[in-house]
């Protein structure tokens, strides 16, 4: 049976136009979604209410998830519970039995450069007082010569809600690993401070190493395209990122 003109010229205008809405359809791109900060490393770095200053969310939003704090391998000769500060990679280590480390991002300013070696935490504080030294002083006076006298502790003193203090034969060397209230600092180099933490970073070593633990301050390590360790291995209920380590 052969179908007549009139009715083929009805089905080919519209059999025409569904051709033509596919054409373009495949013309049409959409623009991929910016994935944001995975939930866990959201959550890592979330408020904490109950601190005697209480702490905001930390805008994670522009640090390379490389930063978050993540349980690493990392063979090293060091013993478990020394901390290693790799500054040229801007990583701490805290090393831990069969070959991992924990790995935080750090940002190190011009005095966490001035010290390499060995020392050990003389000194804990929470919610320390801040007062510059002479050399910051001299360097950014019209930033840090009004706190000569020492800054009150609180969310804008630049040591954070914690502070760990490096002696050397019993003297203070004047080298802080302290928070910050400066996220977008963390894995940069910055003009002041010694080697600064997230804020809720802090406060995880802060509870993990005692006074006495043996610190170890790299300045010189090549640097890492690829930083050891890689994917993270914990999972969320110790606190540690279970995602890849590219999100």
């Amino acid at each position: 049976m052969c179908v007549s003109a009139s009715r083929a010229a009805v089905w080919a205008r519209p059999l025409a136009l569904l051709l033509f809405c596919f054409a373009l359809a495949g013309c049409v791109t959409t623009k991929p979604e910016k994935k944001g900060p995975h939930p866990m490393h959201l959550a890592m770095y979330g408020p904490l209410p109950e601190e005697k200053f209480p702490l905001p969310a930390m805008d994670i939003s522009g640090v390379d998830p490389k930063y978050f704090r993540q349980q690493v391998a990392y063979p090293t000769t060091e013993l478990p519970g020394t901390i290693v500060i790799d500054t040229q990679n801007r990583f701490l280590y805290l090393v831990q039995e069969n070959g991992m480390a924990m790995r935080y991002g750090i940002g190190v300013g011009k005095a966490g450069l001035e010290f390499e070696g060995t020392a050990r935490i003389g000194r804990k504080a929470e919610w320390p007082r801040w007062t510059p030294t002479q050399n910051m002083i001299k360097r950014e006076p019209e930033r840090n010569a009004k706190w000569a006298g020492g800054m009150e502790p609180g969310p804008t003193n630049p040591l954070g809600p914690r502070s760990l203090y490096l002696f050397e034969g019993g003297k203070d060397t004047l080298f802080r690993i302290h928070g910050t209230s400066e996220p977008w600092s963390i894995g940069k180099a910055v003009s002041s401070g010694c080697i600064r933490l997230f804020n809720q970073d802090i406060i995880d070593l802060y509870g993990r190493v005692p006074v006495g633990s043996r610190v170890v301050v790299q300045q010189h390590q090549a640097p890492m395209d690829v930083p050891p360790g890689g994917m993270p291995v914990a999972d969320a209920a110790t606190g540690y990122s279970t995602a890849p380590a590219a999100l």
